[in-house]
Formats: C-alpha cells, structure tokens, sequence
C-alpha cells in the first residue's frame, strides 16, 4: 500500500463561508444568500493537530466501511484504537488500512469482505500501529 503522511500545519487554517442551511435538490431561497458565520474546517476535522497528519488511501480494501482509493485520510496518533475503528498500520514494513478488532486479548485487522483475509496478530508479529482513521474525504 502506498501511504505517504503529511504532517497537519495549524498555521494554514482558513475559516471559509459557512451556510447554516441545508442544501436541497430544488430551487433555493433567495433569501439564503448570506453566509450565517465562518467556518474552519480543522475546528471540526482535527481536534489534536499535533499528533494529526494526512494519508491518502491506495486501495478499496475499506471500500463498504466508505473509504474509497484516493480518498484523503484525517490520521490521529494520539488515539488508542478501539474495537472497530480503522486504524493506519506498518506490518512487514508495510503500511496497511484495515478495520481493528478486538476480544479480549486477541486482535484482527480486518479488511472489508471479500477483500482480502483478516490478519490476526500474535505475539510473534511485528504490527505498529500509526494512529486511528479520524475521517476520510472523499473528492468527486
């Protein structure tokens, strides 16, 4: 899989238009022409930007859970992964996107289905774990 981190930079922030009003596939108002406030999106998206960088995803192997390839990976390291989160891993020296799981003490990273067979750890592998897919942007 071919993932290349960008550290996130508090410094780029930019507060943007924010319309407080949903968008529908009819005709709008007129009288929603105005923006209510700004909005910064690292507000939202990146609670802890120290320990945030950015990934792009390679591979459909998450694609039922919603992550598609090319799909712009939000990555938190300071967060312990919890059964069911997707994390970001090295195995063999490769970085991996897969869903953790864990029963008690055993874990599973796990593709989606069909996809590729779930990799459960032992004590004899040598898995690091890079940090817990916080969000994924998908581009039209």
């Amino acid at each position: 899989m071919n993932l290349l981190p960008t550290r996130f930079n508090p410094s780029s922030s930019q507060s943007l238009p924010f319309y407080e009003t949903s968008v529908s596939a009819g005709f709008p108002s007129p009288a929603l022409d105005y923006a209510e406030r700004a909005l910064d999106l690292n507000e939202h998206l990146i609670p802890n930007p120290v320990t945030t960088f950015f990934m792009k995803a390679s591979s459909d192997s998450l694609k039922e859970s919603g992550i598609l390839t090319d799909d712009l990976l939000i990555v938190d390291r300071s967060l312990k992964p919890q059964s069911g989160d997707v994390i970001v891993a090295v195995i063999a020296g490769e970085f991996c996107l897969r869903r953790f799981e864990k029963y008690g003490n055993n874990i599973t990273l796990r593709a989606d289905t069909n996809y590729a067979e779930p990799f459960f750890l032992s004590s004899d592998d040598s898995v690091q774990v890079w940090g817990v897919v916080t969000a994924a942007i998908h581009t039209l």
